[in-house]
This record gives structure tokens, sequence and C-alpha cells, in this order.
């Protein structure tokens, strides 16, 4: 059997892209989704879209930020395929109602502009620093910091003030 070739990480490749991106890709649509099969078609879904795109995507100081809210966007496009979930949040979310805070984090992400909904994703379900999601968004780190807090005060608006107690929501 011969040898798998594992590509360079540092050499620019697509292959080496997809292999270094597809975990933390893989960590927010797991967070959005709850894990399992759908996740992963998600995160490889965003990373071969990236692929089409990919002499803009590589030409990026950060190029996973371009691939993040691509992944964002899939999980609010299944979650309007899919009836949507009205279920309140409880005051102490118990671990058997991840689904319904994961589905309320989903709905309260798709409520928000386009633009609040990229910071707050590649900021905290990415954990990119803030001038890596100025770059990927073209804007100053002082944007960013806007559009964080517009949209934190927005989901804590629209989850009742829940976004606050532990991360429950992965947004801490």
């Amino acid at each position: 059997m011969a040898p798998v070739h594992r590509p360079d990480p540092d050499d620019g490749s697509y292959d080496a892209f997809f292999d270094t991106s597809l975990p933390v890709v893989l960590a927010v649509a797991r967070r959005l989704t709850g894990g399992g099969a759908g996740a992963e078609d998600i995160a490889v879904e965003a990373l071969g879209r990236a692929s089409a795109h990919w002499d803009r995507v590589s030409a990026m100081a950060e190029p996973r930020a371009s691939v993040v809210p691509v992944a964002v966007n899939l999980v609010i496009g299944e979650a309007r395929k899919r009836r949507p979930l009205r279920l309140p949040v409880a005051a102490e979310p118990d671990p058997a109602d991840a689904v319904a805070v994961r589905g309320a984090l989903v709905a309260a992400l798709r409520r928000l502009p386009r633009r609040q909904r990229e910071a707050v994703a590649l900021r905290y379900l990415a954990d990119l620093p803030e001038r890596d999601v100025a770059e990927a968004m073209g804007v100053t780190t002082g944007s960013v910091k806007k559009h964080l807090h517009r949209g934190l005060t927005a989901l804590r608006d629209g989850l009742g003030g829940d976004l606050d107690r532990g991360g429950a929501y992965g947004l801490r």
C-alpha cells in the first residue's frame, strides 16, 4: 500500500486548507446543529464552496474566515427547511434541552442583520480574534466591535437574557 500523501499546511493548496480548516468549520457546525452527520455535511459543503472561489479565498490572510459564515448560513438554510422551533428557553438549560437551545440560537442568529451575524459567528463560534474578523469582513476592528455589540445585544434580547448564563449558547 502506498503511503498517504498529507499536504503541507503551509503550501497554500486547497487540500491543505481543507485539512486544516475542517476541524474549525466542523466545530462551528456542530455547535449550531447539535452534531451528527448533518454538521459534517454542512462543514464539507462550506469548504467545498470555497474551492469554487479558491483564487480569492487563498489570497486572504485568514481564509477560514470566509468559510465560517457560509457554514452558519447553511445551518440557517437547513433550519428554514424544517419547521421553526418556537420553544421557550429555560432559565437554566437542562442538557436534555440542548436541541431546543441550539434551535433557539439558530433562530436568533437568523434574525440578525447579515454583518452582525457574520461578526458573531466569526468571533464567537469560530473563535477568531477581532482583527481577523475585521480582515475577513473587510472592515475596521472598530466596526467589528460595533457589529458584535449590536449583535450580542440583539441576541440577549431575543433569547431573554440567557446569553450571560454560563455560555449555554456557545457564546461567552
